[in-house]
Formats: structure tokens, sequence, C-alpha cells
């Protein structure tokens, strides 16, 4: 790891400091060499797809023995999800490592009701089953109103060796209709979306694999929620008073003492981001909220000069179309591509409305600033079915990558909780161009290599095909490649390989009738504000 340092840059310029974070309540910064919020020496695999990802989550539990630690949190979670295409599924395998003295703890959304397309009974069911095996799986409603935990986290930690600790962060939920491959045919154990979607979804989603330091603050994100006394099924005060005097809530076991912090393995620095809202019953290590995946898109965005490279499931709210906006206004030569699903999940007369008109504004916005550099793309497999796009990924200037679980919406900025992770890698990158910005951070080989490795599944081509460097000619590739795709759809009916993936992004229009209702459940059911009133009047982060 000695081989590679920052001394060309300063992750100061793209990283927040503690004190830009916002949230003076928490300590995950307390631990950090020279008063940094972030880790360095780690190393970060980039696992694409769900299939990938539940058969290396498998291969990783599968190793562990008594004593060793599981934790997890997610928005949904299967039990009967299947692992790794055979007969060993996601319930069995945790009930087995409790069974063997591993040390099981999960944190799952208590959900809205299935009638309204949620997840309540698959989620119990999953708690009941690991909770009977003695581990322990709450049921998490602490959540403002209207809100969700929406962070996707698994963190595994060695009784015996700190080598062997790692996490694992993104947007893939322990759930049906993830586990897809390269071939985007979906999940056997499908999920329901719009029609047009099909009976087994295609499903485009990403996670990422942490070793090093960076394990421990991510494992201390868990235990500031684990360790919250607040009761856990309430979206008051009255009723948080009710659930403690009536003992309606469990009282989670305290979890085993803090385990050292890996040492380092690799050389890519993280920075761990996260959501809170404020809430009428305060988080205790975030009375105010947290908002730092806001914080650090912005101040990353601000420093982009060549390329803004996302992957988001919504691309909602005229507030961060806004600061990509500014960034295209102030930067002429900047780039923004953006791949979204071509129809919202649920594209309903109540559900579709909203979703879109909001697209739609955020859009407009972004192409009045960029105009021909702005291009918004959706995804289809080989027999022209569109992907469902649930991946959350932003790459700048082939320098600064992040994943997580948050999307680019207000709700997952201000309103729900998010997890995601910030990268910056010591290895600078030898393909031209060296230096995409011109700011002397050169390009940098997590960014890169994640970025092409995204573009050549969706634009059809070897990752070793050097016009995918080309940044200057990115919006060229995609559009000609976008063309290229309906042109040969026209010339042979689909009888061939279609030579890409991508089409542009066109969104169904409101009708007039429907704009007013749809403007208002936007704001206060899809995409509600979690913030602190004085951030809102200031259209503050």
């Amino acid at each position: 790891t000695g081989c590679y340092t920052f001394f060309s840059m300063d992750l100061h310029d793209w990283f927040l400091r503690p004190s830009e974070r916002g949230n003076p309540d928490t300590k995950i910064d307390s631990g950090h060499r020279d008063h940094a919020a972030w880790t360095e020496g780690n190393d970060v695999q980039v696992l694409v797809h769900g299939a990938t990802y539940f058969a290396h989550l498998k291969a990783l539990l599968s190793e562990l023995g008594s004593g060793d630690e599981v934790r997890f949190t997610d928005w949904r979670g299967d039990g009967d999800e299947s692992m790794e295409g055979g007969h060993l599924d996601l319930s069995t395998l945790l009930e087995g490592l409790c069974k063997g003295g591993v040390d099981v703890r999960g944190l799952l959304w208590r959900s809205h009701s299935d009638r309204m397309s949620f997840s309540k009974k698959e989620n119990l069911t999953l708690a009941e089953r690991v909770n009977r095996a003695g581990g322990e799986v709450l049921l998490d409603e602490r959540v403002r109103r209207g809100g969700s935990h929406h962070q996707k986290l698994v963190v595994i930690r060695s009784r015996e060796s700190r080598e062997r600790d790692v996490a694992l962060v993104g947007g893939i939920d322990l759930s049906h209709g993830r586990r897809d491959n390269g071939r985007h045919r979906g999940d056997p154990q499908a999920v329901k979306l719009d029609r047009r979607y099909g009976p087994r979804p295609p499903w485009h989603d990403i996670q990422l694999e942490i070793r090093g330091p960076a394990v421990a603050d991510l494992d201390f994100t868990f235990r500031e929620r684990w360790e919250d006394p607040t009761p856990l099924n309430h979206a008051s005060r009255p009723r948080a008073w009710w659930s403690r005097a009536a003992s309606r809530d469990r009282v989670a076991r305290p979890l085993p003492p803090v385990l050292p912090s890996p040492s380092n393995v690799g050389h890519h620095a993280i920075q761990v981001l996260r959501t809170y809202p404020q809430r009428e019953v305060r988080y205790p290590f975030a009375s105010q909220g947290e908002r730092s995946i806001a914080r650090g898109f912005a101040k990353a965005i601000a420093r982009a000069r060549s390329l803004i490279y996302i992957e988001d499931q919504y691309l909602w709210s005229t507030e961060i179309a806004r600061i990509l906006a500014g960034a295209l206004r102030k930067q002429r030569e900047l780039q923004l591509i953006a791949v979204v699903p071509r129809y919202p999940d649920k594209d309903s007369r109540v559900a579709g409305p909203p979703a879109r008109l909001a697209q739609t504004r955020a859009i407009a916005l972004l192409q009045a600033a960029g105009g021909h550099r702005v291009g918004i793309y959706d995804l289809e497999n080989e027999d022209g079915t569109p992907i469902y796009v649930h991946a959350k990924v932003c790459v700048i200037d082939d320098v600064w990558a992040l994943v997580g679980s948050d999307n680019l919406n207000r709700r997952s900025w201000t309103h729900d909780s998010e997890v995601s992770c910030s990268i910056l890698d010591a290895q600078l990158d030898d393909r031209v161009p060296l230096d995409p910005a011109g700011l002397g951070d050169g390009s940098r080989r997590f960014a890169r290599d994640l970025r092409i490795q995204l573009w050549a599944e969706h634009l059809k081509r070897s990752p070793s095909d050097v016009t995918l460097l080309d940044i200057q000619s990115a919006a060229d590739l995609w559009r000609s490649s976008a063309l290229d795709l309906m042109h040969s759809k026209v010339a042979v009916g689909g009888g061939e390989e279609p030579p890409s993936r991508v089409r542009a992004h066109e969104v169904e229009p409101v009708l007039p009738r429907d704009r007013r209702w749809a403007e208002l459940a936007y704001r206060l059911v899809f995409d509600p504000d979690g913030r602190p009133r004085d951030f809102r009047k200031r259209r503050d982060f």
C-alpha cells in the first residue's frame, strides 16, 4: 500500500471536513487520524448486479464461525430470497449462522402494509425466523412521518482477525427482484413493477465490498441506530410515551464491545456519508438530522469540470437539479450524462403523474443550463424490455465516485435514513486523458474503472475500447449509440443483436388536468422534506 499516495491532490477539495458534515452529535469522525472525516488505506471492490452480490455475500457468510459478528440494515428483506440460484435462501443461511454461534443483529424498516405495495409481512417474517434461531432482528419505525429506513448495509466482523472484517454497502436490498445478472433477464423471484417491465423485470444495481478502516465507520453507523434508546414503533411523541409505558417494544440486547479498527489494506480513501431527518422525537446521534450525503454531493459537484456521470432511480427534485445546473452554467465544458429507469416503478393513475411531473421539471432545468451537454438515457435488454435502473452511482471527472443507497431526490437527501460511500483512489490512472478536469488531480483508477465498466455494459463495448476513455467525446458516443439502437429497430425489426442498450430518455407528459394535484402529492408524499425549518427557508442542506 505504500506505493500509492495522495501527494498530487488535497482530499479536502473533494471530501467534507468534520465541521462540514453538519452533525455535531455524531462521533463517527472522532477516531480518525489528523481530525479527518474519512479513512485512508481501504480496499474497495465493485459488485455490479444482484446475482454477483448475493453469491459473494453467501460466500462471505459461509466462512463465519462462533464469535463472529454480522450486522445488517435494510429497507426490505425477503427471507426466502435465493442466495445463489440454489436451495439455500437468506433465512436459512442466517439461521445456520445463529445456531453456529455467530452474533447476528439486524435493523429492518417496519414497513407500510403490503396492500400499499410495501413489505411489512416480508420484513416481519425474516425477523421472526432469525430471532427464533437466536439472532436479533428488530423492526425499526424510528422514522419521520411517511419516511423509511432505506440504508442497505452488511457489516461482518471476525472474532480472530481484523483482516477478515468486511462491509457491503450500496443499493441492493436483501430481497426479491434484485438477483439479476449481466444478461438482464430479471430475478426468478420477481417483484411487481409497471407492466411494461414484464412479469420478471430486468434490474440494474450495484454494491461495494469494503475492507480496511472504513469498515469501523460503517459498523459505527449501525451501532448508532442500534443503541438509540427511543422505542422502535412510534412516529410521534405521544405514541413514543405510550410504547414505553405499555412495554410494547423489545429491549435490544447490548452489542458486544467495539472491535478495533481494521488495519490499512489498500489505497482507497473513503468518506462515509449519511442522511437522517430532523424528527419530533430526536435521534440522539443526529438531533438536527444529518445531510452529509447532500453536502458531500454538492461539494464534489462544485469541483466538476469535465464530466458528471449519474445512475439513479429517480433524478427528481428541482433543488438538486439546480445544484447540477449551476455547475453546468459555471463550467462551459462540463457534460452531464445520466441513466434512469424508462418508467416509474408504479406508473399508475395515482403514482405516475407526480413522479413524471417531478422528473420532467428536473430534466428541463438541466437541459436549460447545459443544452447538448446534457444527456439523459434509459436502458433495455436484448429483447427490448426496459431495465429498471435501481443503482445509485455518481462519478465526477474520473476522480471522485460515490455508491450508496441514496437517490437524487429530496427524500433521500433530507427525509429517510441513507448511507453511501464516496471514494478517492491514491492510484493515478496512466491512460489518456491523464487529467480530464485540468485541476492537477489526475484521473484516478477506481473512479475511471467504475465508469468504464458501466459504460462498457450499457454501450456494449469492450472495457478495453479506448473510445470509452475520451470524456470530451462522451456526449457524442452516448448520443450515437442511442441513435444506432433506434435505427437498428427500424431497419431489421429487432431481428439482430442490438448495437447497445441505451435509448434517449423521454418522459410521458402529465395531462394539464393532473398537474395541480400531482404537484401537491409530489411535495407531501413522494418527495417530502426532512430538513429543519431554517434550512428549508434558505434552500440549504
